[in-house]
């Protein structure tokens, strides 16, 4: 449960580990779009096989924090700083849903995982309203709920930026 957790050894890097924690997302949608599948596939597979990627890592890294956060705690004290599952999950929400057009060129692709990669980290830092109150929850369910909720909001503001300026 360990590699999951902190995202297989991530997390013990010690300076912004909740920054290397979100990275792995971003360099799978980037390779998964260099191999040609994105929601812009020329295939019918394509946009299933992205989106059902994303939902497995957060699936995983999300029951990891909720199995294994009692452990991790006992092990490292309350929301440790090596547990960057959570970031994972959460980075994987912006990346769900987007249309097809924020991954119609090489610009557009680099400009949306950039900002869906910047607008969790900001948010997830910040922590708006309730994501700040959540962390509070006993074990994997106070590290992850703040993530997930960072996650959301960062999809949010990404679907509205993508549509508004790349999808004319």
């Amino acid at each position: 449960m360990l590699p999951l957790l902190t995202t297989f050894g991530l997390g013990h890097i010690r300076i912004a580990s909740g920054t290397w924690g979100s990275l792995p997302p971003i360099i799978i949608a980037a390779l998964l779009w260099l191999a040609g599948i994105s929601p812009a596939s020329s295939t019918n597979w394509g946009p299933w096989v992205y989106t059902a990627v994303f939902i497995a890592i957060l699936v995983i890294f999300s029951a990891a924090c909720i199995m294994g956060g009692k452990q991790a705690e006992a092990k490292w004290g309350k929301d440790p700083s090596q547990v960057v599952a959570d970031e994972t999950a959460g980075q994987c929400l912006p990346l769900l849903a987007l249309p097809a057009c924020a991954f119609s060129s090489l610009l557009y692709t680099i400009l949306t995982l950039t900002g869906a990669f910047l607008l969790f980290r900001i948010l997830d830092i910040i922590k708006p309203w309730p994501a700040n109150g959540l962390q509070s929850k006993p074990h994997g369910w106070g590290i992850l709920l703040d993530d997930l909720f960072a996650g959301l909001y960062a999809a949010l503001v990404l679907q509205v930026v993508v549509r508004l300026t790349m999808c004319n």
